[in-house]
C-alpha cells in the first residue's frame, strides 16, 4: 500500500511541474518577463506568511498556504484565464473542475479528497482562509503592475473601473491591505499608468 501511494504521489509531483510552463499575463516586478504559475503560487505563499497579521479574521495559515499553492494547478489542463478577460469568466469553470478531479485524483484517495476540498473552499471564497488567500491572489498582480508602470493594464487597455472592481475582493480578507491597495490604485491614476 505504501509503495502504491508513493508511486501515485511521485507521479503527481511530476505532473505539477507543468505549472512552471504556464505563463501568466502579469510580468515579474520591474521586468518584461511573464510570471509563471509556479512562481505566482510561491510568491503568494510567502506573502501569506509575511502579511498574516493583516488578515481580518483568525486564519489557519497552513490551510491558506495549501490554498495558494494549489489554487492554479488546475490551469495545467484548463489554462490561465486573464482576470480582465472580456470573453471568458474568471470563475470556477467546468474545465477547471475536470482538471481538479484529474490532477488531484492522481494522488491516493485521502490526499486527493483533501486537496479537491481545499481547492473548492478557495474557489467558494467564504471562509476566513479563502478570503485571505484570495486577497493575496488579487494583491500580487496589483503590486506587479504598479512596479511595471501599468504593466498589463497598459498592455491590454484595462481601465480604473475594471481594476477597482476586481481588486476590491482584497477587502474581504484584509481591510488594511485593501486600504493600501486602494491607495495604490488611486496613485496609479494620478501617475497616468491607469486610465480612468
Amino acid at each position: 500500500m505504501q509503495i502504491d501511494n508513493l508511486l501515485q504521489q511521485i507521479n503527481f509531483i511530476k505532473e505539477i511541474d507543468k505549472t512552471k510552463y504556464i505563463k501568466r499575463k502579469t510580468k515579474l516586478f520591474n521586468s518584461d518577463r511573464n510570471e509563471n504559475d509556479a512562481e505566482h503560487s510561491w510568491h503568494l505563499a510567502m506573502m501569506a506568511i509575511v502579511l498574516a497579521e493583516h488578515a481580518d479574521g483568525p486564519i489557519d495559515i497552513l490551510k491558506v498556504l495549501k490554498m495558494v499553492l494549489i489554487h492554479d494547478i488546475v490551469e495545467i489542463d484548463a489554462g490561465d484565464i486573464f482576470i480582465y478577460d472580456t470573453e471568458k469568466n474568471h470563475t470556477n469553470t467546468d474545465a477547471e473542475r475536470l482538471a481538479a478531479n484529474r490532477i488531484f485524483g492522481m494522488l491516493p484517495k485521502e490526499q486527493a479528497d483533501e486537496l479537491i476540498s481545499t481547492w473548492e473552499e478557495f474557489e467558494r471564497g467564504e471562509t476566513n482562509e479563502a478570503k485571505y488567500a484570495k486577497s493575496m491572489d488579487r494583491l500580487e498582480p496589483l503590486l506587479q503592475n504598479v512596479s511595471n508602470n501599468g504593466g498589463t493594464w497598459t498592455e491590454f487597455g484595462v481601465n480604473y473601473k475594471k481594476v477597482y472592481e476586481k481588486k476590491k475582493k482584497i477587502k474581504e480578507g484584509s481591510s488594511s491591505l485593501w486600504n493600501y491597495a486602494e491607495k495604490l490604485i488611486d496613485e496609479s491614476v494620478e501617475k497616468g499608468i491607469l486610465k480612468k
